[in-house]
């Protein structure tokens, strides 16, 4: 099987180890295993109940304990329409496999996260994309998808809130997505693993899951909720796609560590003061963010209104790859060049770790935007 190589992916593992300063980050600063306890009211002492687990596969679909856990998340699900993955990654690579033969029709938002138009790609669908555009504030034109959702349409990708824009469906329009794709008959695949850090409101915005008889939620324990360490996701489905999946799954997952499950169980358990710390860190970073946008004239940009990234236009005569190399090699300041998401152009910038590495890196860009003489210091 063909895929196109991971550009995202490779451009991280590349440079992450080499920067000094690394706003490519898209997990809101991670928490240590004894934040993890402090937060959910426990203490090292816990840490006791875990000698006597024996390591074996465990609850191959993820425990009761954890299933329950992540039900809670949504409205209308319950344990048995969830199944533990190997992170949101694993979950939509599942999703993609399980559900897509050649020759389907799949359409993928672009940008997003290159697995939900690369993998259906290389399984020989037919991908079409539905661009998110600036001037639509990055959210889908509902006037096109309709054009582009032909009946017998098998999946329809989105990513709420969208990586790398921060852009934001609300639920009136994941619903009106819902009935395109009831329409056409398509399952609707929403990557939501940035759910729950929403710029307004309580921060948790509605689930695709549990909007739609068709709907396909996948997320993790990686960005909203800083610890991608775990390497535990889960896919949020009618049971007929659990089932499907479980198929798929078995050949390349088995089941998700235990200590894994452990873990996140008891964050998720606890999940209301880790999104709230995660919400402090992203509503007070984002306005450290926005001030630096607003002085600097070589940048702007599309508010986001959740997640953690943002795309910034730049006004340099320079691919975005070369503005990334240049930019580490001058300063230490680890960006994602916009290329690696179809987005040429553009940089994405990950504002959500510790509030001085932020301050600290935008100072470095906007000197090495000064010697450029695009800079708000430059003669």
């Amino acid at each position: 099987m063909d895929i196109k190589p991971f550009g995202v992916e490779i451009w991280m593992n590349e440079y992450e180890l080499k920067c000094e300063l690394n706003l490519a980050e898209t997990c809101v600063e991670s928490i240590t295993i004894a934040q993890l306890l402090t937060l959910a009211g426990r203490n090292d002492t816990d840490l006791s109940e875990l000698l006597p687990m024996k390591m074996t596969y465990g609850a191959i679909e993820g425990s009761d304990r954890l299933r329950n856990a992540v039900a809670a998340l949504y409205e209308g699900q319950k344990p048995e329409n969830i199944v533990a993955t190997h992170g949101t990654i694993g979950a939509n690579a599942l999703v993609h496999q399980a559900l897509v033969s050649r020759g389907d029709r799949v359409i993928s938002v672009i940008p997003t996260y290159q697995q939900h138009y690369s993998i259906p790609e290389s399984i020989g669908a037919e991908v079409v994309p539905l661009v998110l555009r600036e001037e639509n504030g990055f959210l889908p034109d509902l006037a096109e998808l309709k054009r582009l959702a032909t009946p017998g349409t098998r999946l329809i990708a989105i990513n709420n809130p969208n990586n790398p824009t921060g852009a934001l469906m609300d639920r009136e329009m994941l619903l009106a997505i819902a009935e395109i794709a009831r329409e056409a008959g398509a399952w609707l695949l929403c990557d939501e693993v940035y759910r729950g850090t929403d710029q307004d409101g309580s921060g948790m915005t509605a689930s695709v899951a549990d909007l739609y008889e068709k709907g396909i939620s996948t997320a993790g324990m990686s960005k909203a909720f800083s610890l991608a360490g775990l390497r535990l996701g889960w896919i949020a489905a009618p049971r007929a796609v659990i089932e499907t999946v479980m198929h798929h799954r078995d050949y390349n997952t088995i089941s998700v560590g235990m200590i894994d499950d452990h873990f996140a169980a008891l964050a998720l358990e606890h999940r209301d003061k880790i999104l709230a710390r995660s919400r402090s860190i992203t509503r007070g970073n984002l306005k450290i963010l926005a001030d630096w946008v607003e002085s600097e004239p070589a940048i702007s940009w599309v508010r986001p209104r959740s997640g953690t990234t943002a795309l910034l236009k730049y006004d340099l005569d320079m691919p975005s790859r070369d503005f990334c190399i240049a930019l580490l090699q001058e300063t230490g300041v680890m960006f994602t060049p916009g290329s690696t998401m179809e987005m040429e152009g553009y940089v994405r910038i990950g504002y959500a770790n510790a509030p001085e590495i932020l301050v600290a890196g935008l100072a470095k860009v906007s000197e090495f935007l000064a010697r450029r003489g695009k800079g708000r210091n430059s003669a």
